[in-house]
């Protein structure tokens, strides 16, 4: 296999990193079983992060970032996999500890890859992402807990991220009345109520409260900005329910009480879909081949680049003005 392109990060100096296309061959590229030809990623927070030097996401330099890809095999010595075995990689680490997918060919253990589901093409599977993963991530912890609809309407805040934008579709298809928080009000109304969003609130419109407890207004939420927002969801999410912690677009910190969770008996699940368990893997990645395949995925994606467009669209993600999920056509077989 001769050289191929890839977007690597460096950190020429202690405090600063820079985001270059290389031609690199697959020996510089991080241990693996299984080579995979990469035909589809996608932009998440973390991979703009990373990309943009924003955040220190990356455990080691040069790396290639990417947290998702979807591609053939193009070489293996394991024996699970064979050239041609179309398949996808979300988390496990890649564009954080491992290279990622943010090139033509990712080199990634055998242990991370998910064959392609029948009911997904790789395009979609990337439309979905990390991101859909782990709302759908959400909704198995969520329903595990005895989330019900009758418990009331789910809060989603972010809802026009990847993340928030899933999470409304498969809230809303199990059943449940959703409520999208957001920033964007006015300019994202229609966008969200198209996925499923029964109501729409601007975030900037909300009484936070300071006391410990405030009035019930939700059955649960899911939750992808941490801070402020997560703390007011934690006084004002009825009893039983459950909030689902994704994200902390808005801060990393939280500062509550034990109020509500030791007298509405509200749990706060965290969801971790970096290293989530093989099995669980798997099984989300079949219900969302089946019956929770979102419906709106070409409304998902608002945007299709080249891997050549990376650092401008991760700009434009850390700036706040992207709606929905950015899919990156690497090769773009399927």
């Amino acid at each position: 296999m001769s050289e191929f392109t890839a977007l690597r990060v460096h950190a020429p100096e202690k405090n600063r990193t820079e985001a270059r296309f290389e031609r690199i061959g697959v020996d510089a590229l991080s241990a693996g079983e299984v080579v995979v030809r990469v035909a589809w990623t996608g932009i998440n927070y973390k991979d703009a992060l990373a990309v943009t030097g924003k955040g220190r996401i990356l455990k080691s330099y040069p790396k290639v970032p990417g947290i998702d890809l979807a591609g053939h095999v193009e070489t293996s010595t394991d024996a699970r996999y064979r050239p041609g075995d179309a398949v996808l990689v979300t988390g496990c680490n890649i564009g954080e500890v491992y290279d990622g997918g943010y090139a033509e060919f990712a080199r990634v253990a055998a242990d991370s890859i998910i064959r392609k589901p029948d009911g997904l093409t790789l395009r979609e599977t990337m439309a979905i992402g990390t991101a859909g993963f782990t709302a759908a991530f959400a909704l198995r912890r969520m329903l595990e807990n005895h989330q019900a609809p009758a418990m009331g309407p789910i809060a989603i805040t972010g809802p026009t991220g990847g993340v928030g934008s899933i999470a409304v579709d498969l809230f809303k298809r199990a059943g449940f009345t959703v409520h999208a928080i957001t920033g964007k009000a006015g300019k994202a109304d229609d966008y969200l109520r198209a996925l499923g969003a029964d109501e729409v609130i601007a975030r900037q419109s909300l009484d936070v409260g300071n006391k410990p407890l405030e009035s019930a207004r939700w059955g649960g939420a899911v939750d992808n900005l941490g801070g402020e927002t997560l703390a007011m969801l934690t006084r004002t999410v009825k009893p039983w329910g459950n909030i689902a912690s994704i994200g902390l677009a808005q801060s990393h910190e939280l500062h509550t009480t034990v109020m509500p969770f030791i007298l509405r008996g509200v749990s706060l699940l965290g969801i971790h879909s970096v290293e989530c368990p093989r099995a669980w893997r798997e099984d989300i990645w079949a219900k969302l081949s089946g019956a929770w395949k979102p419906r709106v995925l070409e409304r998902l994606v608002t945007r299709e680049i080249t891997l050549q467009e990376l650092p401008a669209a991760c700009e434009d993600l850390i700036a706040g003005t992207v709606t929905g999920r950015t899919l990156v056509r690497v090769s773009g077989a399927e």
